[in-house]
Formats: C-alpha cells, sequence, structure tokens
C-alpha cells in the first residue's frame, strides 16, 4: 500500500475570518522562523486567531500569531508573540500596499 503526500498543506488557517469579513485575495506565504519556533509548529503550538499583517518600510509583518514554546527548548528560546516577517514576491508587497492604501 503506497501513501500520497498532499501537494497542498497547511499548518494553521482561520476559518472565522473568512466567515466574519469578505476576504478580497489570499495571498501564500513563507514565514520567517526561529529554529525553536519551527519545531513548536510541528508540535501544533499556533495560533493565529488574533493575528493580523501590517506594511513597514515596504515589507509585510504578521502581528499577534501565538506560537508556543518547543517542549524540548533548552536556554535559548523565542518570545511567543513577536512579529514576524512574511515571505512574498515583491509585486505581491506592492499588490497589497497598493490595496492598503486604496481601500484604507
Amino acid at each position: 500500500m503506497s501513501s500520497k503526500k498532499n501537494s497542498e498543506s497547511f499548518i494553521a488557517t482561520n476559518k472565522k475570518a473568512s466567515f466574519l469579513y469578505n476576504l478580497i485575495s489570499p495571498y501564500e506565504s513563507g514565514l520567517s522562523l526561529k529554529g525553536s519556533e519551527v519545531k513548536a509548529i510541528r508540535e501544533g503550538k499556533i495560533n493565529i486567531k488574533e493575528s493580523y499583517i501590517t506594511v513597514r518600510k515596504n515589507e509585510v509583518y504578521i502581528i499577534g500569531m501565538h506560537i508556543g514554546e518547543y517542549s524540548h527548548s533548552g536556554y535559548s528560546t523565542h518570545s511567543p508573540l513577536r512579529d514576524r516577517k512574511l515571505l512574498l514576491h515583491r509585486s505581491e508587497i506592492n499588490k497589497i500596499i497598493k490595496e492598503v492604501n486604496d481601500v484604507g
């Protein structure tokens, strides 16, 4: 019996946001993370319910995303609520900046 991996795997989704708000255009992006954050996400310790994005100096950041502490962390760990940079293509960032400035 062979197992097939799903090509689209999501770490976290916010179903309530799509219910409460009219989402105009979805984006798929990466995140700039520390090692302990990656391991904590693999353990499922992530919450994006109260998070939102903002634009600073032509870069997009996610604010309010909670990544819990890794269970086997040593002396170095991460701040659970720190701002994290989203990794998007320049054209996507420019489109987001334009939409924010147009709509408000």
